[in-house]
């Protein structure tokens, strides 16, 4: 059976669709009912501690439909009523992450695995009794913090802590519970996750759905086939951590029932999700988070869009390259730039600023083209300016890119010169 190609160009515009950036952002205030959509397009929002500039799960938000109210992420996430029930829940999906709540039961597999919890398993093992009374102490409290059930209790000295991450014994236990599913979070204040029974928190036929094993996995790798639009073995898997020999099985049962579509990607092995069409044109211009779907498996991205990209959060800060916090540049669905942002209250501030590649050199080789055949006399210039025509209005609309991007490199050129040099200097010279 002979395989479809792609070029590396067509499964980059694939990928780039499949994320939500060719569709056109809501003309009005956005809702409820857009952020249930694009959840149902991406499956997950991942969550992270950091918060730079933004937490890391409202920025996709943000990347693909403009300017919201996060309250009402919020409110999908961690409150409900009967009139407006919850819509999303927290698992370890890719990693920390929303996804709906429909998909929880998708995860008890990974919920079997982590009985004594993701990390820290000894301690939990050895606490065995603190688990019982986190229960039964979280049945009588409601949502409680680590801290508001370790004070009920009374485990432990208040300043008592474990050697990981400064960790007590009562916040290993509960986060064990949580990656159990006996516990799952019911709001946070403060990004503080606060705890309940998982019975107390999701609607009851979600709780009752049973899904074999093998179900779910198919169903988790349709969904990231779904998110990703086209992607190897290794992107699929990564995109809710599962393992090579749940993959595997799962992926010749999808392509035996035709939800995926083997391809090869400049020689390489894919698949396609069924009905996935390929756009003929590079579209989507966003700044990207470094937790956003598109671009948290690194592998792809560089595969994909040519762009080496890797947070520098843990480098040492004299050797990173960039910068702590970096987003990557989307401009017409192609990585051309990184930002460094961080916020100071209200304030958002532009540490340092990258172009990617060799925009420049382009720049300044369309201004020199056009100024030599104008150069030309009129009789000899015009069967090649009439036959070039189509180049010209090409070089011009990459200048007008290029223009869009040019602050950010002169952002970063200041940046630099600030950080590495005292911008003060000259004047105190003149100063005497």
């Amino acid at each position: 059976m002979s395989v479809a190609a792609l070029t590396s160009a067509q499964a980059r515009r694939v990928a780039v669709a499949a994320q939500g950036f060719y569709e056109p952002k809501p003309s009005g205030q956005v809702t409820r009912a857009h952020l249930k959509r694009l959840m149902s397009r991406i499956q997950v929002l991942q969550l992270d501690s950091v918060s730079v500039s933004v937490r890391a799960h409202y920025a996709p938000v943000f990347s693909r439909l403009g300017p919201y109210d996060r309250d009402t992420l919020d409110a999908l996430a961690w409150s409900h009523s009967a009139r407006s029930p919850r819509q999303f829940i927290e698992y370890w999906a890719h990693e920390a992450a929303l996804l709906p709540v429909d998909d929880w039961p998708l995860l008890r597999w990974r919920m079997r695995e982590y009985t004594h919890g993701r990390w820290g398993t000894e301690i939990v093992k050895r606490n065995g009794a603190l688990a019982d009374k986190i229960v039964a102490a979280v049945a009588e409290l409601g949502p409680s913090t680590a801290g508001q059930i370790e004070a009920h209790l009374e485990a432990e000295p208040r300043g008592a802590k474990g050697p990981w991450w400064g960790r007590s014994d009562t916040k290993w236990v509960a986060e064990a519970l949580w990656s159990s599913g006996v516990l799952t979070t019911a709001t946070r204040v403060g990004f503080a996750r606060h705890y309940d029974l998982a019975e107390r928190v999701l609607p009851p036929e979600v709780l009752a759905r049973e899904v074999s094993d093998e179900e779910a996995v198919q169903q988790l790798v349709v969904k990231a086939a779904g998110a990703l639009g086209v992607g190897t073995e290794a992107d699929l898997r990564d995109y809710f951590r599962l393992g090579a020999r749940q993959v595997k099985p799962a992926l010749a049962a999808l392509v035996a029932a035709g939800e995926l579509e083997p391809v090869e990607i400049d020689g390489v092995p894919a698949y396609l999700r069924a009905g996935q069409k390929v756009p003929r044109a590079d579209r989507g211009t966003a700044l990207l988070c470094p937790f956003d779907p598109l671009i948290f498996f690194r592998p792809r991205v560089e595969r994909l869009f040519g762009f080496h990209y890797r947070i520098e959060i843990y480098t040492p800060a004299p050797k990173r390259q960039f910068g702590y916090y970096v987003w990557p540049f989307m401009l017409d669905g192609q990585l051309v730039g990184r930002v460094d942002l961080k916020r100071t209250g209200e304030s958002l501030h532009v540490v340092g600023a990258f172009a990617e590649g060799d925009i420049l050199q382009i720049l300044v080789f369309c201004m020199f083209l056009g100024i030599a055949l104008a150069k030309q006399p009129r009789e000899r210039a015009k069967p090649l300016v009439d036959g070039l025509n189509t180049l010209v209005d090409a070089f011009v609309w990459m200048i007008n890119k290029v223009m869009l991007i040019a602050p950010l490199g002169v952002f970063g050129l200041i940046a630099s010169i600030a950080r590495h040099h005292d911008p003060l200097g000259p004047f105190r010279s003149l100063a005497g």
